[in-house]
C-alpha cells in the first residue's frame, strides 16, 4: 500500500515559504515604545483622503463581485501612461504579474535569466513554473547587462531587469538599457520590473514604457503599493503588446482585483491626487539623501539609491538587524547586507541614532555583494 499520500511536484520541494518583513507587533519596542518598521518599503504616509473616500464608497457594494475586466482602472492607467487599454493588464500587485508573465512563456526546462541578488519573488515564480533560474551576479551593486546578455541561450524564454534593483537600490541608465534591449532576440521576453520608478531621479535612467515602442517582446511592471501607498490593497499593472496582454488577462484569476483596489487606484491617478502623492515622493527622496549621508558619515559604503530604501552592505547582516531591533528599529537583513526603508523624519532620526550607537560598539563591517537570504525581498 502506498503510504506516501499526495505528492507535490518535485520542483516544489525547494520552494520556501514567502517571508515578509517583521511587523512592529513581532518586535519588542525600545523602552516601551512601539518599534519602527523600516523593513518592507512601504510609504510612511497614511492613505490620501480622497483615496479613503473612494474606498468607503466602493466598500458599500462589497456584496457584489468586482468588475472582472477591471475596465475602468485599466482605461485610467492607459490614459495616464499614454498606452492603449489593450496593452494593460492589472492584477493583485506586480508580484502576481511576474508569475503570469513567466507562466505565459516559460515551462519545464526553460531558462529565466535575472540578476542576483534581486527580487526574491523571481525565484519563486520560476520554481513554480518548473523553469530554471539563471542568476547573473551584480557588479558594484548594479545589473551587469553584458553578462546577462551573454547568459542567454536557446533555452532562455525570459530575462528580467529589476530597475531600480531590489534590494540594492541601484538603476541602469537608459542608453545602456536600450542597447541591451536591441541585443536581445525578439523571441525572448524582457521584463522591466519598475516597482520603484517614481523614486528615480537619475536623468540617465529611462522610463521603461518609453522603450516599448517597436519592441513587442518587452513588458513593463508597475505597482500602486509603493509611491501610491496602496500596499494593503494589492494592485499592479503590466504594459506590453496587445497579443501578450490577451494571454496575461486569461491567466489572471477571475475577480482577482477587488472593487476597493480598483476604485483606490483610479483615485490615485486623478491629477490633483497624484500631484499630492508625488509631493510625498519628493519628501522621501529628500530624506533618502539625508539617510544616505548619515550612514556614510558613520563609515558605511552605501550605494546611491534610486528607490524608497537604502542598501547597507555588511557581512553580519542578521546581527546588524538584531541590534537595530533591540533599539526598536526593524530593518531587513538579506545575507550580504541590510535593506532599510525611508520613513518619516522622526523615524529616520531614530534609525541614524541607533546605527550611531551600534557603530560606537562595533566598527562598520562592510562586505562585497553576496546572495541575500531570508525569503522574499518585499
Amino acid at each position: 500500500m502506498d503510504e506516501g499520500g499526495v505528492r507535490p511536484r518535485s520542483n516544489l520541494e525547494k520552494l520556501t515559504h514567502y517571508v515578509a518583513g517583521k511587523r512592529p507587533a513581532q518586535v519588542a519596542g525600545h523602552e516601551g515604545r512601539v518599534a519602527i518598521k523600516l523593513a518592507s518599503n512601504e510609504t510612511p504616509f497614511p492613505p490620501h483622503e480622497a483615496v479613503l473616500l473612494s474606498v468607503q464608497r466602493a466598500a458599500s457594494e462589497l456584496n457584489r463581485y468586482p468588475d472582472i475586466t477591471s475596465r475602468a482602472v485599466t482605461e485610467a492607467i492607459a490614459r495616464r501612461y499614454g498606452l492603449e487599454p489593450a496593452q494593460v493588464t492589472v492584477n493583485t500587485g506586480s508580484v502576481a504579474l511576474i508569475h503570469n508573465l513567466i507562466d505565459a512563456v516559460a515551462g519545464s526546462g526553460d531558462e529565466v535569466v535575472y540578476a542576483w541578488p534581486s527580487f526574491n519573488a523571481y525565484v519563486r515564480a520560476v520554481t513554480i513554473a518548473g523553469a530554471i533560474s539563471v542568476q547573473v551576479p551584480l557588479t558594484d551593486h548594479r545589473h551587469d547587462l553584458k553578462a546577462m546578455a551573454t547568459a542567454i541561450t536557446e533555452r532562455t524564454k525570459v530575462v528580467i531587469v529589476c530597475n531600480p534593483n531590489n534590494p540594492t537600490s541601484t538603476v541602469v541608465g537608459g542608453d545602456e538599457l536600450e542597447s541591451f534591449l536591441d541585443a536581445i532576440d525578439s523571441r525572448v521576453l524582457v521584463v522591466l520590473d519598475e516597482a520603484y520608478r517614481e523614486f528615480v531621479t537619475d536623468p540617465r535612467a529611462r522610463d521603461g514604457i518609453s522603450l516599448m515602442a517597436g519592441r513587442e517582446n518587452v513588458a513593463i511592471l508597475r505597482t500602486f503599493s509603493k509611491a501610491f501607498g496602496l500596499a494593503g490593497l494589492r494592485l499592479g499593472f503590466c504594459a506590453t503588446s496587445p497579443a501578450l496582454t490577451d494571454v496575461l488577462r486569461r491567466l489572471v484569476y477571475p475577480f482577482a482585483v477587488s472593487s476597493v483596489a480598483q476604485a483606490a487606484a483610479i483615485t490615485c491617478l486623478d491629477k490633483a491626487v497624484e500631484q499630492d502623492l508625488m509631493a510625498r515622493v519628493d519628501f522621501v527622496i529628500q530624506e533618502r539623501s539625508r539617510v544616505e549621508g548619515g550612514l556614510r558619515g558613520l563609515g558605511y559604503e552605501v550605494p546611491h539609491s534610486e528607490t524608497n530604501f537604502v542598501w547597507v552592505p555588511v557581512s553580519d547582516a542578521a546581527e546588524f538587524a538584531q541590534e537595530l531591533e533591540a533599539a526598536g528599529v526593524i530593518v531587513r537583513p538579506m545575507g550580504s547586507g541590510v535593506r532599510i526603508t525611508i520613513g518619516t523624519s522622526e523615524e529616520n532620526d531614530a534609525l541614524i541614532s541607533a546605527v550611531r550607537e551600534l557603530t560606537s560598539r562595533h566598527a562598520p563591517n562592510t562586505t562585497t555583494l553576496g546572495e541575500p537570504t531570508g525569503g522574499s525581498s518585499t
